[in-house]
């Protein structure tokens, strides 16, 4: 028997490839006679070049930038200096992980330190930036990278606004345009479909998670419909509203101001380059997992992705989840592993969360007939 492991992260809990370690060691016990190939997933989401880097073996190359609310941070980015790639996560600096509940503030936060990053990627020899978008915590259209790439943004007066500084967006009068032209282009890889603007968009969708309330939505939307005129006036060619420009509250957006941006689906293009299909071929059975499967997952969660694929090929799929039985059955999976619940207030919580993926896991081989036990 061939088996595929192939999990996401458990998000706030275990990383993808601990989860696959994790599953290994388990099944290994169970099905002695069993081939394991193990491909942690990502799909857009925090983490995902971090995850792609170490799947394609890339150099690593730690960088110190600021995170959101400019603190010293290190950062990291994976480099393919033959094809003058690097793939850098906004989460590595400019992520919701390290900042207290109390120092989350949309309206002060910037992608600034990503874009230290990408400056050091430049000075590397790259001119093909690969961004994850997921698990950032600003919603900054993308200023703080443009910033750190040489545009300025001021006020009526014309004077600097300093990034980081309290309702950043609602100040920007004039955008001045960066003397130094970088021959660069992007893709940005994201899991979620929004448009920046909108009912659905980055704002009352994502905002609240980055500290923005209820009560500054509008004023925050009238100030980035502002900003984002100016960028229409100021950069090349047409700037319209898209899917995926709601993700890393609109770093795609800003950068398609000034340069080209390619916004890609982050499971379909993280399964071309680790060659999924073909992985998934050589199996028997794929398992998959993520930390709360629900009707979401299916506008391009990296498990439903993967699910796709094993049904293409008439393969059978096994998917670890919490809450997300039901679900996982409608969706088309063979067998649903159901997670309990977690304490998410528990000060050990990953341990608490392997210790649940093990055993759940465990009492489900010893109920199924998945295999041959040994």
């Amino acid at each position: 028997m061939k088996i595929l492991i192939a999990p996401n992260a458990f998000k706030g809990t275990i990383p993808a490839d601990r989860a696959a370690a994790l599953i290994k060691e388990v099944l290994s016990q169970h099905l002695r006679q069993a081939e394991f190939q193990l491909c942690p997933i990502a799909d857009g989401g925090d983490g995902t070049c971090l995850l792609l880097g170490k799947q394609l073996g890339l150099s690593e190359l730690q960088v110190m930038g600021l995170d959101a609310i400019g603190r010293v941070k290190l950062g990291l980015m994976f480099l393919n200096k033959s094809q003058k790639t690097v793939l850098i996560d906004v989460a590595t600096v400019s992520g919701l992980e390290g900042l207290d509940s109390a120092l989350i503030d949309a309206k002060a936060s910037s992608s600034y330190g990503t874009g230290l990053l990408v400056l050091e990627a430049i000075s590397q020899g790259a001119d093909h930036i690969i961004l994850g978008l997921g698990g950032s915590a600003t919603v900054d259209m993308g200023t703080g990278i443009l910033r750190a790439l040489g545009f300025l943004f001021l006020d009526e007066h014309g004077r600097e606004i300093p990034v980081f500084s309290p309702g950043f967006l609602s100040k920007v009068a004039y955008i001045q345009r960066s003397p130094i032209k970088h021959n660069i282009r992007f893709t940005c890889l994201c899991d979620v479909n929004n448009t920046f603007f909108g009912k659905e968009g980055a704002i009352p969708v994502f905002g609240p998670q980055k500290g923005l309330k209820d009560t500054d939505q509008q004023a925050f939307e009238e100030a980035a419909k502002r900003v984002f005129e100016l960028m229409k006036a100021k950069g090349k060619g047409a700037l319209e509203d898209q899917p995926g420009f709601g993700a890393a509250g609109g770093i795609a957006l800003g950068l398609s101001a000034f340069f080209p941006v390619a916004i890609k689906q982050g499971a379909h293009y993280f399964f071309e380059r680790v060659e999924m299909e073909e992985k998934v071929k050589w199996a028997d059975w794929v398992i998959t997992g993520e930390g709360r499967f629900d009707r979401q997952s299916s506008a391009g969660k990296g498990s439903y992705e993967l699910l796709q694929l094993a049904q293409q090929q008439r393969k059978k799929a096994i998917l670890i989840t919490s809450g997300g039985e039901e679900e996982g059955i409608k969706s088309g999976f063979d067998e649903v592993v159901n997670l309990p619940e977690l304490d998410f207030s528990l000060q050990n919580i990953s341990d608490v969360a392997e210790k649940y993926l093990k055993s759940s896991l465990k009492e489900f081989l010893s109920k199924c007939d998945f295999g041959e036990e040994d």
